[in-house]
């Protein structure tokens, strides 16, 4: 008898948006889609938010379709918020309804427009659930925490997104990325009370804690606030990325973070040298510090029919200054001879 030969799914990837009700969430699907696709992706952006109207992306897969939030709340007479609690677990339940939807695509890169009620990620386990039940399917997600960014102009307000972020990050249980939105809008809501550095790197918290004591209000409570200041660098685990949709620049810097989070820089190398060619097209040399190739694009100043020449280098502790590929046509790298040898 001839054994059966199951073949395993491949690996997909991708990122599940999550944070609070106005981060940003839906606005950053729209624009990573974009993004995405001129960076030659193919993308599916998956709606799992049963409250959302008026989509702005192109959505292939909308849980709308199994359960609406207005449909639960008349039915069962429930609020907005525990109907949106029973929305996930039902989707939960059906979990085989997603499953199909899925299956449609593949080779694709996926986007999870997820709800923004904050109980969902620290608390309630029906969206961990399903996350999980994700990776078994072989999704590869980082999970992309979107915070406002004008929190950081009020202390105490800053104080309670690090320790939500950090309670999130612990449930999830999930490659996380945590980022500070709408970037472009943060002089808005007032000085800053230190460089930004301080806020995305979440440095020492005690000079945080002593413009809290300046406020009457919040002077009796900084026995509390030390201590939550010191569960959070005791964890040592949160930290942001800055980001302006509209941006390129900010956009690249929370790709670089979330690709290395669910391990997506470290596949095809082919595929990986998109964003290298992309920024060729416009003259411009690019490098993606945080991944294991250094990509240097060497470009001709015109915009013919010909592609720049691509050199990749690999980042280690060896002796070397030969590329591992390199190629001049359109679509064509070569593999060269490896010449780097130990000290």
């Amino acid at each position: 008898m001839s054994k059966q030969t199951q073949v395993k799914p491949s690996l997909r990837f991708g990122q599940v948006v999550i944070g609070p009700p106005g981060s940003g969430k839906t606005t950053y699907c729209q624009g990573m889609q974009e993004f995405l696709t001129h960076l030659g992706r193919k993308v599916v952006v998956v709606n799992m938010d049963p409250a959302n109207e008026g989509i702005p992306y192109s959505c292939a897969v909308d849980v709308s379709e199994l359960v609406t939030l207005d449909d639960v709340m008349e039915g069962l007479k429930l609020g907005p918020n525990g109907g949106l609690l029973y929305c996930m677990e039902y989707v939960e339940a059906n979990l085989d309804w997603l499953e199909e939807k899925l299956k449609q695509y593949s080779d694709c890169y996926f986007l999870f427009d997820c709800p923004g009620q904050v109980e969902l990620y620290t608390h309630q386990s029906s969206v961990k659930n399903i996350f999980s039940q994700l990776a078994k399917w072989n999704f590869r997600l980082t999970a992309v925490h979107l915070v406002d960014s004008h929190y950081c102009a009020d202390p105490a307000k800053f104080i309670s997104v690090l320790c939500t972020s950090l309670s999130t990050m612990l449930h999830v249980e999930l490659p996380h990325v945590n980022v500070l939105s709408k970037m472009d809008l943060i002089e808005q809501y007032g000085k800053l009370a230190f460089n930004l550095d301080f806020y995305t790197e979440v440095m020492d918290l005690t000079y945080l804690l002593d413009h809290l004591a300046a406020d009457p209000f919040f002077k009796k409570f900084r026995h509390l606030n030390e201590k939550l200041a010191e569960v959070v660098q005791d964890y040592s685990l949160v930290s942001f990325v800055p980001l302006n949709v509209q941006d390129k620049e900010s956009m690249i810097q929370v790709l670089r973070a979330v690709d290395k989070a669910n391990g997506y820089c470290f596949g095809d190398l082919e595929e990986r040298n998109l964003q290298a060619m992309m920024s060729a097209a416009v003259g411009a040399d690019f490098q993606f510090n945080s991944y294991p190739f250094l990509i240097v694009v060497v470009t001709h100043g015109d915009s013919s029919g010909l592609m720049p020449n691509i050199k990749i280098y690999r980042r280690c502790s060896l002796t070397f200054n030969q590329p591992v590929l390199s190629g001049c046509k359109r679509g064509m790298l070569k593999p060269v001879e490896r010449l780097w040898k130990r000290k």
